[in-house]
């Protein structure tokens, strides 16, 4: 084991990034001119990253396995960007942004990489208005906020509920003036299979034409990794379904060391699952929670009613309503962050008052809100003396301008009226804080190899706060990787293409080559999905929402004997050079059954509980998690030696100067 340097500058927290910026050696623009930068993935941080880098000047190849950037899973970020404006003059600044992310983290994250990010923050929301992001805004034409879980100030810069997609519809019109302007060569429908090293150096990765099937190899200079988390590993997620891991797996197999990978977000606000048939989840926007009171019945006796069917929402009257967040956390109430707000509805589920008839649900009710817009709209259009459904009416219209999409949604899903009746909602694997560990300068422990976005584990500790990943993937791609890779590509200057003919690429070719063979040709009696199905629910019922030894333990060597069988009797059909779905998930299934494995001995190393790793062993006396400062205080970076049961352990000691390393308290 060694103690990871994460480079973070000397000096005070507050100058840290500016002097470093002053510093730093650059590429002058002649130079970058003639030095390649791969990007894989064009999210919000892949796609930021290739606009930028290429308007600087450098050549830019760009890879997405979706048909156009348009379609990366960013555009399912639904409720905001967070951004310490302070436009709403209710006490918001850069440190105010920098102490909740960091508490909202469970402190497991690094100081310096989350202050430089509110340093940046109020840069973006300059940049996204410039490009057009149509921002909501109030009734005298500023920029409008609302307020996410775990912060006590409206900092929260929204969309309706469609913000991922104007954000990244703002970074795709970037990235297309530099496709016409030849500086990013653009390539769809084409997935990153491995990374090829030369000399120690990341110089270009082996790709997949997913169209025709055809291996390609393209070099670089470097080579930026942004292709999002690996919630999928869970099977049922809030993520689309092609999002995958292989990207991050293959780099840290070919010595990227993987953080944290236990430190996975479960949303509270997601449409409960209805039966064994789904391949994914609907995520409801967590600044409904802005309106929406969650409640389940007070009496043991009605939820049973309401999961037979025998009664309704809105015949359980006031008096006998639970609103479990406003009782148990009366300072933050139904805006507590997410793994408090999720471990609450899994208790009270579990407890027997879940209103569904799997009883995994509660209720999220907008009665209120609708009552309360609606009186202020009465006053405001003149209205005396209105009725009870004038009031609601107007305040109906409200929610509707705010929250209309995914009302929508909801009702398309589930086919009843938001309006009429509370929605459902239950918890589902969402985000991911551990990822690819990277430094301070967004480099992973290969030279060369950086890692942007949700891909990496720096930003968000142990829980990441709402609206914050659109933040850290914009500020990754548009103000620090473009400084900091500057920095490493100065001493490439006089080094000139580099070649795809080298043993080094034919080596990676042939492995990436065999295992596809292996899937066509192994003749199998189980489908991909028969296997993911069967990891996600070993990952769900034993490395879910709360986890414990015995369950980590049982986790692991069924997770191994699900791998066995896998590679013997996995069947993929179809041909190698062709359009070919199941080939694609084959290796993206092979990849998240290796992964499963080392989240699940993270998490059986990590013998504390913070944000979303819960420990049934480490808990409070009122049911809170339990951390282990002295223990437990660094981020685990994992080594890959041949199998992720023999991962070795190494360790970044997180140092907090700047703000006290305390119990978080949300009552």
């Amino acid at each position: 084991m060694t103690t990871l340097n994460s480079r973070v500058p000397e000096g005070p927290i507050k100058d840290k990034w500016t002097t470093y910026k002053d510093k730093i050696d650059l590429v002058n623009p002649a130079n970058k001119r003639n030095i390649d930068i791969i990007v894989v993935g064009t999210g919000l941080a892949g796609g930021s990253a290739a606009a930028t880098l290429a308007e600087l000047g450098y050549n830019v190849k760009a890879f997405a396995y979706q048909d156009s950037p348009r379609r990366a899973h960013s555009i399912a970020a639904q409720g905001g960007i967070n951004a310490s404006k302070n436009y709403m003059g209710d006490g918001d600044s850069n440190y105010r942004l920098f102490y909740d992310t960091v508490k909202g983290g469970d402190y497991r994250s690094r100081e310096a990489n989350v202050h430089r990010l509110a340093e940046v923050s109020g840069n973006i929301i300059d940049q996204c208005v410039a490009q057009g992001v149509p921002f909501a805004r109030d009734y005298g034409g500023l920029l409008d906020n609302r307020s996410f879980g775990g912060v006590l100030v409206s900092r929260t810069f929204y969309a309706k509920g469609q913000t991922g997609q104007q954000l990244l519809l703002g970074a795709y019109s970037a990235m297309n003036r530099q496709i016409a302007r030849g500086k990013i060569e653009m390539f769809n429908r084409h997935e990153m299979l491995d990374v090829v090293k030369v000399d120690g150096k990341a110089r270009g990765i082996i790709a997949r034409d997913l169209v025709t099937g055809k291996l390609e190899r393209h070099s670089a200079h470097a080579v930026v990794i942004a292709t999002g988390g690996y919630g999928n590993v869970y099977y049922l997620s809030t993520n689309a379904m092609g999002s995958n891991a292989t990207a991050a797996w293959k780099i840290h197999k070919k010595g990227a060391y993987f953080a944290n990978p236990c430190y996975t977000q479960i949303h509270p606000t997601c449409i409960p699952r209805s039966g064994d048939y789904q391949s994914k989840l609907t995520l409801m926007s967590e600044s409904l929670r802005n309106d929406g009171r969650i409640w389940v019945p007070a009496k043991i006796e009605d939820a049973k009613a309401i999961q037979q069917g025998k009664l309704k929402p809105n015949d359980i009257a006031e008096e006998n309503r639970d609103y479990y967040l406003e009782r148990r956390y009366p300072a933050f109430g139904n805006l507590v962050p997410r793994d408090v707000a999720s471990r609450a509805a899994k208790e009270r589920c579990d407890a027997g008052y879940g209103v569904n008839a799997t009883g995994e649900a509660v209720y999220l009710d907008f009665a209120a809100a609708f009552e309360r817009y609606g009186k202020e709209q009465a006053k405001i259009h003149g209205i005396s003396n209105p009725s009870k459904e004038k009031i609601i009416e107007l305040g109906q219209a409200i929610i509707e301008s705010k929250y209309g999409n995914l009302f929508q949604m909801y009702e398309k899903i589930i086919d009843e009226n938001p309006y009429k009746t509370p929605m459902m909602i239950y918890p589902a694997t969402h985000y991911t804080m551990g990822g690819v560990w990277v430094d301070y300068n967004l480099m992973t422990t290969v030279p060369g190899l950086y890692c942007i976005g949700e891909a990496n584990f720096s930003d968000h500790g142990a829980n990441r706060l709402g609206a914050s990943a659109l933040m850290q993937g914009l500020a990754d791609g548009y103000f620090v990787l473009p400084y900091t890779i500057g920095d490493y590509l100065s001493d490439d200057i006089r080094t000139g293409a580099i070649s795809t003919n080298s043993p080094e690429f034919d080596e990676v070719e042939k492995s990436v080559q065999e295992q596809l063979e292996f899937f066509i040709n192994n003749k199998g009696t189980h489908s991909v999905d028969y296997f993911h199905k069967k990891l996600g629910k070993v990952m769900w019922d034993k490395v879910g929402m709360a986890r414990n030894e015995k369950q980590l333990k049982e986790a692991i060597k069924e997770i191994q004997g699900i791998r066995e069988d896998f590679w013997k009797n996995v069947k993929v059909p179809g041909d190698l050079n062709e359009l070919n779905a199941e080939l694609e998930k084959a290796g993206r299934v092979a990849d998240f059954l290796e992964l499963g494995e080392l989240f699940a001995k993270d998490a059986l190393n990590r013998e504390e509980s913070c944000g979303g790793h819960f420990r049934d062993e480490h808990v409070t006396e009122d049911g809170e998690a339990k951390r282990d400062d002295k223990n437990f205080a660094y981020v685990a970076a994992w080594e890959y030696t041949g199998k992720p049961s023999e991962a070795i352990l190494h360790k970044e000691e997180l140092e907090f100067k700047d703000i006290e390393l305390k119990t978080r308290s949300y009552k």
